[in-house]
């Protein structure tokens, strides 16, 4: 397995290109409201990312996805693709993940957003979910083993009770949008090591129900095979001498 450790200069342009997603998940966030489509959400975000950052949605035509974001409603895991017919509702919940490719390097990040007034059991998911997230960062230094992401991950959503999708996974990030290593979000026998310069993503998907999936027939939209909410959040994560850095 080949790892790329990431020099200055690549480094330099994947901050870059990882200020673009974070401002860009912030961005959208003005636009989410009751009665908006996921097709209008994908359009803004297009518009901003070609005309005003000069930088390219990564997810678009990447294995023939058809849209520049994923956008996943309630029990969507995954992959939900915009579409003009899927209106929003007061209670939803959203998760909007936005690629960006800028001077051949890309970097990736997604967010959880809600819909007018969410409830209680809605609030409480996201904020485990990207709690999770923080709990696994405190393990990224140079020397430690990369699968104590996923026991830290695990060890904290196994006290709510909640599911974690094992299907997906994070992964290596740089001058391709998906590279080595895979970054499991459960407890599991990796023993590579984190080394300075190693850039990659976390991004847990959490489950109220069952962790189980099924891939809708548009090939792309993932969803909870008992239609149970589900929450997901990503950064792109710098390995540095003595920690870490989220990029996004």
């Amino acid at each position: 397995m080949s790892i790329k450790i990431n020099n200055y200069e690549d480094i330099k342009n994947i901050k870059i290109v990882s200020r673009i997603v974070h401002e860009m998940l912030n961005y959208i966030s003005f636009f989410i409201k009751p009665g908006v489509t996921t097709g209008y959400l994908n359009d803004v975000c297009y518009n901003r990312i070609i005309n005003y950052y000069k930088a390219y949605p990564a997810s678009l035509g990447y294995m023939d996805y058809p849209k520049s974001i994923c956008t996943s409603v309630n029990d969507v895991v995954c992959h939900g693709i915009p579409s003009y017919k899927t209106i929003l509702k007061k209670g939803d919940i959203i998760n909007i993940d936005i690629s960006i490719c800028k001077n051949n390097y890309y970097s990736d990040a997604s967010k959880m957003y809600f819909v007018g007034e969410p409830n209680k059991l809605s609030i409480k998911l996201c904020k485990v979910t990207y709690n999770s997230i923080l709990k696994a960062l405190k393990y990224i230094k140079p020397g430690n083993k990369i699968n104590l992401i996923g026991k830290a991950i695990q060890n904290y959503i196994d006290k709510f009770n909640y599911s974690i999708v094992k299907d997906y996974c994070g992964h290596g990030i740089g001058k391709k949008l998906h590279e080595e290593p895979h970054i499991l979000h459960y407890i599991n026998n990796c023993d590579l090591i984190f080394k300075e310069g190693m850039i990659f993503t976390i991004e847990p998907i959490i489950n109220l129900g069952t962790f189980k999936t099924k891939i809708m027939k548009d090939g792309w939209t993932v969803k909870t095979v008992d239609k149970s909410l589900s929450a997901q959040y990503e950064h792109t994560i710098l390995v540095t001498n003595n920690g870490y850095e989220i990029l996004t």
